[in-house]
């Protein structure tokens, strides 16, 4: 036998193991439990949104807090049951997460003619959804730490080398340009074509309107968190990049700043209302 022949089995063999991966994928992702936990994360991202927005709008009102993913698992984790809270978070995260990694690596059901932004979508989302299971799960295991001190210890190691710096700007500027998509997607309502439904009558209407509010809303704190890794790199100062949290508070240093900040927390609420319904609704 010659060495093609190997070659080609080996390649074969390859091909199968592959197929056989892939049906695997796909059969957890069809099953309806797996379906029902990815679910359950939108109603965790709602939760830590509504959590932000409430925790922001207090400090926009002169209270103290930190606004921003840590800061509202801390609160869930404060409130009776939170172990549970934490728990649940937790694995309905990883499994939104993992759902969303499928979709990137095995590709998109959505049959869009552009497949490569959707994989490119799903693998953000992925990413997001894991960021917040880490979270959940730091506290969970009784190990929280800061969403803020982490965003400025990874900026500092960046920063310490040249190609640490470019990385950081593509963030910031990857940023600032999901901040445009954002609302973009909420003016235009094109966020409503990945959900398979919405209530009918006036709690549609208002499903629309928490939409709209909403990705608005998530797109200024994006933006804000942007242009704040863009002004610390430049600055090469990463004590001025705080991640959400800093993003918020920095709306007090402007003019009028305590009713922007008012505002992009209601709206904030708004997401975190809208991802609650979009558990039910977000097609998967």
């Amino acid at each position: 036998m010659g060495a093609d022949d190997h070659t080609n089995k080996a390649g074969n063999a390859v091909s199968r193991g592959a197929d056989s991966v892939g049906d695997a994928v796909d059969d957890a992702r069809d099953s309806r439990t797996v379906r029902v936990v990815a679910r359950a994360g939108w109603v965790a991202l709602g939760l830590i949104h509504l959590l932000i927005g409430f925790i922001a709008l207090g400090i926009a009102l002169g209270t103290s807090g930190q606004a921003d993913e840590s800061g509202a698992v801390a609160q869930l984790a404060a409130t009776p049951g939170g172990v549970v809270l934490l728990w649940a978070g937790l694995l309905a995260c990883s499994a939104l997460a993992l759902y969303m990694a499928s979709d990137a690596v095995m590709g998109w059901s959505g049959g869009s003619s552009k497949p490569w932004m959707n994989r490119l979508k799903a693998a953000g989302q992925a990413i997001v959804f894991a960021v917040v299971a880490v979270t959940f799960g730091g506290f969970a295991f009784s190990r929280p730490s800061s969403s803020s001190d982490k965003s400025r210890s990874t900026s500092a190691d960046l920063m310490s080398s040249t190609p640490g710096t470019v990385l950081l700007v593509i963030i910031g500027v990857a940023l600032l340009a999901a901040a445009g998509t954002y609302v973009f997607m909420g003016i235009t309502r094109k966020y409503e074509k990945n959900l398979r439904g919405k209530p009918s009558g006036a709690l549609g209407d208002a499903f629309t309107v928490l939409g709209v509010v909403g990705y608005c809303a998530k797109g200024v704190a994006l933006g804000a968190v942007g242009l704040l890794i863009l002004i610390a790199t430049a600055s090469h100062d990463p004590s001025q990049q705080g991640g959400l949290d800093s993003a918020l508070k920095a709306f007090l240093k402007q003019p009028f700043g305590g009713w922007v900040l008012g505002f992009v927390s209601l709206g904030l609420m708004a997401y975190g209302i809208y991802s609650l319904f979009r558990s039910r609704y977000q097609r998967l």
